[in-house]
């Protein structure tokens, strides 16, 4: 078994942990009513798109999401959220690093004993969660946990679909598909865009992630027999039957949107043991981006 895979069949257990614990780290996370943005890179900027999404449809203050590069520097947040795995990121430290003293920071990382703990005023330590594998799978997915259940938004269905998604077969011919495209609505255009970026990563596959309602405004237009096209949320009406009046294979989903990016994970992984290449070592890519000076 991979690294990834031992990682990623772990997510339920990481997931109930992380919803346990949110309490304990209420101190460190947004309040109500504040203004929030939450960065990362890569994969963490995915999970912060989904973040953002959820704490302003629930109601519970203005929260925007930006790429750690991407910040807008003249903006003014009561709190940023960082989240990043390694701790090391070259840009997330540097982000860190501007705001001290004029904006509250927060950093949700896997490894606290990296330059993250002096550059965050507040810390989150999802070290259960850590992970060998350059991919990303729990621990993204155990901080959108943590941070759904901080929201009130957790459940344990969440957990409960999980493991039916480590445990169910995949859609027949999923696997032999030479192209993919990830579906999302809401906090889920987050999920479609990690999904995406988890084919690119563990399998070299050509993958395209956009807001569902998107995808008519020419995104369909390659859709045709040997693609997939996968729903992670409830899809808009007639969509599903435009994609298979193409010859395109659809994906509906049926599970929380969270469970269905570990289903994504694990196509990721079969894709890439189908066309014989080793998810754990990615092309091109390290566990960290760390810049020299």
């Amino acid at each position: 078994m991979t690294h990834v895979e031992d990682e990623l069949n772990s997510q339920p257990e990481c997931w109930t942990r992380a919803a346990e614990d949110a309490g304990r780290h209420r101190g460190a996370l947004p309040d109500p009513g504040e203004r929030v943005a939450v960065v990362g890179c890569g994969t963490s900027y995915f999970m912060a798109q989904a973040v953002a999404a959820l704490r302003e449809g629930s109601g519970q203050g203005e929260t925007d999401a930006f790429a750690a590069s991407e910040f807008p520097s003249g903006r003014l947040y009561d709190r940023v959220v960082a989240l990043t795995r390694s701790g090391t990121t070259t840009e997330v430290l540097q982000l860190l690093s501007e705001l001290k003293g004029r904006t509250r920071t927060t950093a949700v990382t896997a490894d606290p004993g990296t330059p993250v703990m002096e550059a965050a005023d507040d810390l989150v330590v999802l070290d259960y969660a850590d992970e060998r594998s350059v991919v990303q799978t729990r621990f993204a997915t155990t901080a959108l946990t943590l941070l759904r259940a901080h929201l009130g938004l957790h459940t344990g269905a969440a957990v409960t679909d999980a493991r039916t998604a480590l445990t169910t077969q995949l859609p027949q011919g999923l696997v032999e598909c030479t192209q993919f495209t990830f579906l999302g609505r809401g906090w889920t255009v987050g999920l479609a865009n990690e999904a995406g970026l988890k084919m690119r990563e563990a399998s070299l596959s050509w993958t395209e992630a956009y807001p569902a309602m998107e995808y008519r405004h020419g995104p369909i237009s390659i859709t045709t027999a040997g693609t997939a096209t996968w729903m992670l949320g409830e899809a808009p009406d007639g969509l599903a039957e435009q994609v298979r009046a193409t010859g395109g294979l659809w994906v509906g989903s049926g599970l929380d949107p969270l469970a269905e990016l570990v289903r994504a994970q694990r196509l990721a992984v079969a894709v890439a043991a189908f066309r014989g290449l080793d998810p754990d070592q990615p092309r091109h890519l390290t566990r960290s981006v760390i810049l020299a000076p």
